[in-house]
């Protein structure tokens, strides 16, 4: 399954390359030293691979030049994105992408997998920990003690320790807002979604085109549960049944992105759902998840730098149409302030070769994109989650994602992570910063309920203004080895672990 998670933060700290294009995400043109083969050479000798070409302007005469030039050098057109200046190519061409670069209207081009295409990834830490009914029946025993709570609400120790079950009896959220789970798909016909679950907004943009057929946004089986869980704790309905999200109040989608083959989330998919979401109406997104197959995006090389030009390009888009965009931190407990991280994981889709990047060169998209809201996670006791990736100027926010090590409940099962929905009608226990994203998602989606003209970057300043910050702890040395796990930098007000701080859901709606 792919890296599903949580993002970081760049309102403070822009990356340099990447804010001085800020307007339609475009990157500064890669150089190519190749020199384009005859047309009669194009032939397909070489793996067909998908690629992202992505224009200097979005005219209709460099559009149509760059589509010219890209039937010459031996591609394909899948798709054209032409308010943003994004083609989704497939090509055998082994050359394609050195002379499409060269190509007149071109600012960025590459190659958006390094294994061939097929006929026809995620940030939680950890397996699924489904809820038997032996369990659920000693929940609900507990639960049934607390008025207007649902059925498995007592073991949600998420919710309280944001106020979410508070705030849903003063705003549960407008059922005008809608949250899009950008995601493995959602199973709309879970009982706690059903209610809540927009499908006009909804779709499965894998490949790049969006699918929008009856239940195609739906997960390919019960083990692509990532998206189902993220969606239950956005707005899980206050119907009775199981448990409850956020903002049960609001409505929710789900935008599918994850490859049926190997469970990657390629950048021709995340690109059409990000325009899909903001062309569709869609308020925020949910993005628990890093672009493959790179979890770090370099800008020296030119097929990283056109994977996060494409996909910066795209979520700009969506922000200027009025969508706010958050992205889970990562579950690689890396310091993304830091000067250097090892990435030993890279390309997922083949294999892996150990590098050390500079994250300020190197970026983890779309969590550091700018704009989009990076969340960290947090457990119980309102302490970094061992895993989460943090990052003094990089993290926006933080929320819970839960933590099975270190922060235990006092619940009926005992369990530091995150209860919610899955396919077929279940429940299950997960955590990561995929779980914190969701969380964060859900507040920002009762501000906007709550000022349903705010624009993006409002509600991004409201999701900072009522957080709480904690503050760097003393110590930060969970396992008790005398060794600090991680170390905390920047103060009382921002800081590397929570950013702003953590959500408070009774804040928003007050």
């Amino acid at each position: 399954m792919a890296h599903l998670r949580s993002r970081r933060r760049l309102a403070l700290a822009v990356p340099v390359v990447l804010s001085l294009t800020a307007s339609l995400g475009f990157l500064p043109v890669a150089a190519s030293a190749a020199e384009p083969a005859a047309a009669a050479a194009r032939a397909a000798d070489g793996p067909n691979l998908a690629y992202v070409v992505n224009t200097k302007s979005t005219d209709r005469h460099t559009i149509g030049s760059v589509t010219k030039a890209v039937s010459k050098a031996g591609g394909t057109v899948v798709v054209t994105y032409g308010k943003i200046g994004v083609i989704v190519v497939h090509s055998a061409n082994p050359s394609f992408g050195a002379e499409i670069r060269a190509a007149r209207g071109v600012s960025s081009a590459g190659v958006t997998r390094t294994t061939p295409l097929v006929a026809s990834g995620t940030t939680d830490e950890g397996a699924a920990d489904y809820l038997t009914a032996a369990e659920a029946a000693k929940v609900e025993a507990v639960s049934a003690g607390t008025p207007e709570s649902e059925p498995l609400e007592a073991d949600q120790w998420d919710l309280r320790s944001i106020g979410a079950d508070k705030a849903a009896k003063i705003n549960p959220g407008s059922r005008k807002v809608t949250v899009a789970v950008i995601d493995t798909g959602v199973d709309d016909t879970h009982p706690d979604l059903a209610p809540n679950f927009s499908a006009s907004q909804s779709a499965n943009c894998v490949g790049g085109v969006a699918d929008t057929s009856a239940g195609a946004w739906r997960p390919y089986t019960a083990e692509d549960y990532h998206g189902t869980h993220v969606a239950g704790e956005i707005a899980a309905a206050r119907n009775g049944i199981g448990v409850a999200g956020v903002a049960p109040g609001v409505k929710v989608s789900g935008i599918k992105v994850s490859d049926p083959n190997d469970g990657l989330f390629y950048p021709e998919s995340v690109v059409c759902a990000f325009v899909f979401a903001a062309d569709h109406g869609v308020e925020i997104t949910n993005n628990s998840y890093y672009v493959d197959p790179w979890m770090y995006n370099c800008v020296d090389d030119p097929d990283q730098r056109a994977i996060a030009d494409a996909v910066n390009r795209a979520q700009l888009y969506a922000t200027k149409k009025g969508t706010l965009n958050l992205a889970s931190a990562g579950n690689s407990s890396h310091d993304l302030a830091s000067d250097a991280i090892v990435d030993d994981t890279s390309p997922d889709d083949s294999t892996p070769v150990t590098r050390t990047i500079d994250p300020h060169k190197c970026f983890d998209v779309p969590t550091q994109l700018p704009g989009v809201v990076t969340v960290s996670a947090t457990g119980v006791d309102n302490v970094k989650s061992y895993y989460s990736t943090y990052g003094n100027g990089v993290i926006d926010i933080a929320a819970p994602g839960g933590d099975r090590k270190y922060q235990i409940p006092d619940t009926p099962s005992k369990n530091g992570r995150i209860l919610s929905t899955m396919p077929n009608g279940e429940y299950a226990f997960l955590q990561g910063t995929s779980m914190a994203s969701p969380h964060a998602a859900g507040v920002a989606a009762l501000l906007k309920s709550k000022h349903p003209k705010a624009t993006p970057a409002q509600l991004q300043a409201l999701l900072k203004a009522q957080a709480n910050n904690p503050g760097c702890p003393v110590s930060y040395d969970q396992d008790g080895d005398g060794t600090q796990d991680a170390v905390c930098e920047g103060g009382r007000r921002v800081n590397g672990f929570f950013g702003f701080g953590i959500v408070d859901a009774l804040r928003a709606v007050k």
